[in-house]
């Protein structure tokens, strides 16, 4: 083989990755839409939440071994409350990956974790301008809401999580607990 002949083969080869990897993606997304569809509609607590462990999965590959690793580092902090540290990890993540939503919903997490309600809405705003349909995103803006005292967004916003997660029972109860608030009593 000529160096001309390696080189066009390279070529070729490239070319032939660089069309294959948008079918890739493509998949993957086709994948996600799947699950979300068979999880909106999913007729049981316990099938649902094995499509939402598929969904989440889907969610948090985020392509490359050291944000998967500041994700994974993020994550661990958070379990031990140490939110600062974790506020680190997903700033960092955030930093390298901002199209990431896992990033920007486990910084909102531990900015959450430290009752900074305003950085967190604003890292779940970043969240769902990625993935529209994060349903950990949502419930977040629901609890942040809720905190600061705004039920009809709390209430929207569980609404929201429940057509896409509809055997939430935390949801449920929210949405109940926020209920009179929200839409008066009957008469």
């Amino acid at each position: 083989m000529t160096r001309k002949d390696f080189k066009s083969a390279v070529a070729a080869f490239s070319t032939a990755l660089l069309v294959s990897l948008p079918a890739t993606a493509q998949t993957e997304a086709t994948d996600v839409e799947s699950l979300l569809r068979r999880l909106a509609q999913a007729e049981s607590e316990t099938a649902a939440e094995r499509l939402e462990r598929q969904v989440i999965t889907e969610w948090s590959k985020s392509g490359s071994a050291t944000m998967d690793l500041l994700l994974r580092r993020g994550q661990d902090a958070l379990e031990r409350g140490e939110f600062d540290l974790a506020s680190e990890h997903f700033g960092a993540l955030t930093d390298h990956a901002p199209d990431f939503a896992e990033g920007w919903l486990g910084l909102a997490q531990a900015y959450y974790g430290d009752e900074r309600f305003g950085p967190a809405m604003d890292a779940l705003e970043r969240a769902l301008a990625i993935e529209p349909r994060h349903f950990g995103a949502l419930r977040g803006v629901g609890a942040i809401h809720e905190q600061v005292d705004r039920p009809a967004l709390a209430y929207r916003a569980y609404e929201r999580v429940l057509e896409l997660r509809p055997h939430d029972a935390e949801v449920q109860q929210a949405l109940e607990r926020l209920e009179m608030q929200v839409r008066g009593i009957a008469l």
